[in-house]
Parts: structure tokens; C-alpha cells; sequence
């Protein structure tokens, strides 16, 4: 069954609050994010009173009837992406039910967690056990495309309302093989991201790129929208490295890269690996020659090695929690649960993922799927995390502003985690895929 959320499973971990010290390669790799594999460590970091409570208890995983709504947080909790997301991410969700009142329609909302180490085959199994044994109703996150897709199928095949916040790929919405009524994308796509960084770094002269890609679902969906950015603005693509997932060492694909001259090296990765990338781009000096296109990045990325790698670097992000006065409320909630850490924005979208669901059972009067979904197609939404959001009929996909920002260097850095500047808002009508270029057609 799915782990019932417990509050001592708060803590991110390898850079102190306020440092931006980069850990070694080394201490990378073995620890692999900011939650290093807590949940070997709740007993002991538990004893110790270390953590902050969160509101309202969470109840062990059981067979729920009717008597609880129960959502299912399906994550990365200890590989490449748990930096960006993982138990951080299930922090939100909790504050998403305690904000909403910790109750809907009468009944107590639970929340349960499962770590997919992003396995597409577990995903697969722990979505079939969310449903059938937790009785979840909500199926949330999935960082990583492929255990997204995974999940997908069963949402399809069990009628189940699923929320993607953390996987990219544009098929979770945008291939009739997957889309269906009860999936939802929320906060980002590949082709946001491209049709934001490439676009603009193509028209500021980048022409000739270089990609190195994740190869699976997310990565190569990423590389294919970076094409055509690049190539519908003048450029054109040298080169594309497909580089396995949770890869340690790029030094043989840079070297490549750089032998092709291009004028940009594009990243179409994410979490850990985009870290191990830029660690190695800034440490072969690449950085002086040429630009570095972040396809998809994080404020974790950026603590990870310090704001002076990155610094310069073109990025699109779904939202921020230094945006306005509404999202830095949340975001010192969030801290104050979270070892002092900022929300990242993957983490942030699932906290409005969480509310928005809730506040359409509530509008529904009811949590059967089909009723919440009439709910939130269609539905107009600004909170926290999303401006000018709304759920596209067509393909479930959560259409909002995106934001166009540049990494700042740490001498700019007003605090921690306070990384990005924002260069331009790009309404959701422009950053994401035309209505007229979509294939899946639900309504």
C-alpha cells in the first residue's frame, strides 16, 4: 500500500539554507537529491523532534469505501528528480488539503505517497494499488513522462482523475494513444519549454545547436519540440546525443558536442542530470565559447551547484515562488515545513493541482470522476502558483502564463533560492501548442 505522509519526512539535504557551496560530483551522484532516501531516516530524525508538524495527522493507507477522499501522490522519491520534486512535493499536497480545511464534503481528505524510482513498470503497479487498495480518487505528479504515461493508462482504464505536474512529455495530452477525459497536464510542457528558451536564443543568435538529450519519453519529446523551435527561427540542430537516464558522466558527449562548434549546447534533460551536465560544461570551460540552452530548469538545480554556473542562463519556468506577494506567502509556509527550502515550481504546481481538485469535488458535491471532471474542464483558475489559467477542453491541458527568466549571478542573489529573474510573462495562449495543432479531441 502507499506510505501514509508523516511530518518528519520534510527535510531536504545536501546544501545548507543559506550556502551556495557546490557538493562534489561524488556526494552527487550517492545522494542524488535534496531528500536522501529520508524515509531510511524518519525514525531517527523523528526521535530527535527535528521537523516541524504539518496540520492535521495523516491517516495510515487502508481500504477507504466511502468514509475519506484519498489522494495518491505517484513520485520520484529518490532518484534523479527528487531534488526537484519528491517529498517535497507530497509537503505541498499536504498543504493543499490542510489549506482547503483538511475535510471535503463531510469526509477527511488522506494522502498517501509512493516512489516510483522512475520505473514506468512500478508506476504502473503502484497506480493499480493506489486505486484499488487506498481507493484513491486522485492520482498526482508522476515526475518522469514514461511513469506519467504509465500511470495514464490506468487512470484511463480505471476512470480515475489524474493530474501530471511533474511529467513534460506533450503525448500525455497531445497523442490519442494516452489522452483521455480523466488525465490532465498541469504547470508545463515540452513544447512551452522549447517554444520559450529556444525560440528566444535562436532569435538572439544562437543558431547552430547542439543537443544532448534523456533518452526516453521526456527527453526525446523535448528534443523534438527544441527542433523545431530552433529550425521555425532560422537555426538549425548539428547534433543530438540521446544520453541514458541518471548518466554521471557527459565528458565524452560534450567533447563531442564541442568538436561540432555550435553556438549553443542545448540540455534537453532535467534534475540530477541537467546538474551533472552543467557541473561539467562549466568545468571544461565550454561556458566561454559558447551558450548553454536549459531546456528545463529548477531551483533545486540551481542551489545544487551555486547560481554562478548558471548564471546568465535563459530559462522558462511554469511558475515562481518569488513572483508576487502570493506566492512568497506560500512559499514561507512552505519553508517553514520544509528546512527553510523554497518550493520549486514543480513542487508549487502540485500544491495547486491538490486545491483545484479539491475545489472541484466540492463544486461537484460529489468525488466520482466523471463528475469532478465536468468540474474542471473548462474552469477558470488563478491561485498561488497559476495566472490566467484555465483547463483546455480539447486536451485537459492546463493552459497559463509561462515565464520567460534569466539566472542571475549569486552577487544579484538576494536570498537563497531566489535565483531567477523574470524577463517577460508569455501568456498561455502563446506559450503552449495552438488548439488548431492538437490531436486528441475529448470535447
Amino acid at each position: 500500500m502507499g506510505k501514509s505522509w508523516k511530518p518528519s519526512a520534510t527535510k531536504r539535504s545536501f546544501i545548507a539554507r543559506a550556502s551556495y557551496s557546490p557538493i562534489s560530483a561524488s556526494d552527487h551522484v550517492l545522494m542524488g537529491d535534496r531528500n536522501v532516501k529520508l524515509a531510511r531516516l524518519l525514525p531517527l530524525v523523528a526521535a530527535c523532534g527535528m521537523l516541524a508538524p504539518m496540520a492535521g495527522p495523516i491517516a495510515p493507507a487502508q481500504a477507504a469505501g466511502n468514509d475519506q477522499v484519498v489522494i495518491a501522490n505517484v513520485g520520484d522519491e529518490s532518484g534523479v528528480y527528487s531534488s526537484l520534486d519528491g517529498l517535497g512535493a507530497v509537503v505541498a499536497d499536504q498543504m493543499a488539503i490542510d489549506d482547503f480545511g483538511g475535510k471535503v464534503l463531510g469526509k477527511p481528505i488522506k494522502l498517501v505517497h509512493y516512489d516510483h524510482r522512475n520505473d514506468a513498470g512500478l508506476a504502473n503497479q503502484e497506480t493499480n494499488e493506489a486505486i484499488d487498495r487506498d481507493h484513491a480518487t486522485l492520482l498526482v505528479d508522476y515526475t518522469n513522462s514514461a511513469t506519467a504515461l504509465s500511470g495514464e493508462n490506468v487512470a484511463k482504464q480505471k476512470h480515475i482523475v489524474q493530474i501530471v505536474t511533474g511529467g513534460g512529455s506533450d503525448a500525455i495530452t497531445n497523442d490519442p494513444k494516452y489522452c483521455n477525459k480523466y488525465t490532465f497536464h498541469y504547470g508545463y510542457d515540452v513544447y512551452a519549454l522549447a517554444h520559450g528558451t529556444a525560440a528566444t536564443m535562436t532569435k538572439e543568435g544562437g543558431k547552430k545547436w547542439y543537443l544532448i538529450t534523456a533518452n526516453y519519453a521526456f527527453g526525446q519529446a523535448l528534443a523534438k519540440d527544441t527542433v523545431a523551435a530552433v529550425e521555425a527561427n532560422g537555426g538549425s540542430v548539428l547534433g543530438n546525443d540521446f544520453v541514458p537516464l541518471g548518466t554521471s558522466d557527459f565528458s565524452s558527449y560534450l567533447l563531442k558536442a564541442q568538436a561540432a562548434k555550435p553556438d549553443v549546447i542545448g540540455l534537453a534533460n532535467a534534475g540530477n542530470d541537467t546538474v551533472n551536465a552543467m557541473k561539467q560544461i562549466n568545468e571544461f570551460g565550454l561556458k566561454k565559447a559558447l551558450k548553454v540552452g536549459v531546456m528545463l530548469l529548477f531551483e533545486s538545480d540551481v542551489h545544487a551547484l551555486g547560481p554562478d554556473y548558471w548564471a546568465g542562463s535563459t530559462v522558462t519556468i511554469g511558475g515562481y515562488w518569488d513572483l508576487d506577494a502570493k506566492s512568497r506567502a506560500f512559499a514561507e509556509r512552505f519553508a517553514k515545513k520544509f528546512h527553510g527550502n523554497m518550493p520549486t515550481w514543480s513542487e508549487f504546481a502540485n500544491y495547486s493541482a491538490v486545491l483545484q481538485y479539491l475545489e472541484a469535488v466540492k463544486r461537484a458535491g460529489s468525488a466520482d470522476s466523471d463528475a469532478v471532471v465536468k468540474q474542471l474542464v473548462g474552469h477558470k483558475i488563478n491561485d498561488a502558483f497559476v495566472h490566467n489559467g484555465y483547463i483546455r477542453p480539447q486536451d485537459n491541458l492546463l493552459i497559463h502564463d509561462m515565464y520567460l527568466a534569466e539566472v542571475l549571478p549569486a552577487s544579484q542573489v538576494k536570498q537563497p533560492w531566489a535565483y531567477f529573474k523574470i524577463l517577460k510573462t508569455i501568456p498561455g495562449e502563446e506559450a503552449f501548442r495552438p488548439a488548431s495543432e492538437v490531436k486528441c479531441h475529448l470535447q
